[in-house]
């Protein structure tokens, strides 16, 4: 990667750029507290019809309440993006929400989430967070992923966030303080 900083505001929409496919095979349910791993097929071919448009608004808004965004980029390619909102969340307002986080098919496996992710979590400690709140997709590969960074179950889900994404596997990632 040659280089990882900020986004401005007009580069936000660049996130609809990213190449989102990939196949899923299993997925995750939590089922009495406990996460179950369930053969089921996805093809993702990209971004669902209307995503750009359902959250853009949403994003810019993030942003607007200075949300962190930092992007990954391969020459002018946005390969990957980290989104940190600046909402508290956690039954003691010490968390704040991994947003957004994204590489594309082509940057995968080569810890290019792993950056981002230590980014975001960098930039959490700094505003004060005691840790992250992930709402994260429930596929195999992506509850795994946040599992090899410290990630486990939240103890108590945010209701606004399981409202909205009550298939997600809610988890919360600790900061160490520096």
């Amino acid at each position: 990667m040659r280089e990882i900083r900020p986004l401005a505001r007009d580069e936000v929409t660049q996130v609809w750029s990213i190449d989102r496919r990939e196949v899923i095979e299993r997925v995750y349910y939590l089922r009495d507290g406990a996460l179950v791993l369930e053969p089921e097929y996805y093809d993702m071919q990209g971004w669902p019809p209307g995503s750009a448009e359902k959250y853009t608004p949403l994003l810019l808004d993030c942003y607007d309440r200075g949300g962190a965004f930092v992007g990954a980029f391969d020459g002018e390619t946005l390969a990957g993006v980290a989104v940190l909102d600046t909402i508290r969340r956690g039954p003691r307002g010490d968390l704040l929400q991994l947003e957004f986080l994204h590489v594309g098919r082509d940057y995968r496996g080569r810890g290019l989430g792993r950056r981002l992710f230590a980014q975001a979590c960098d930039i959490a400690r700094e505003r004060g967070a005691r840790g992250l709140y992930v709402s994260a997709t429930p596929s195999e590969h992506t509850v795994h992923f946040y599992h090899s960074l410290g990630c486990a179950l939240a103890p108590e889900p945010d209701p606004e966030l399981f409202a909205l994404e009550p298939e997600d596997i809610h988890l919360v990632c600790p900061l160490e303080r520096s």
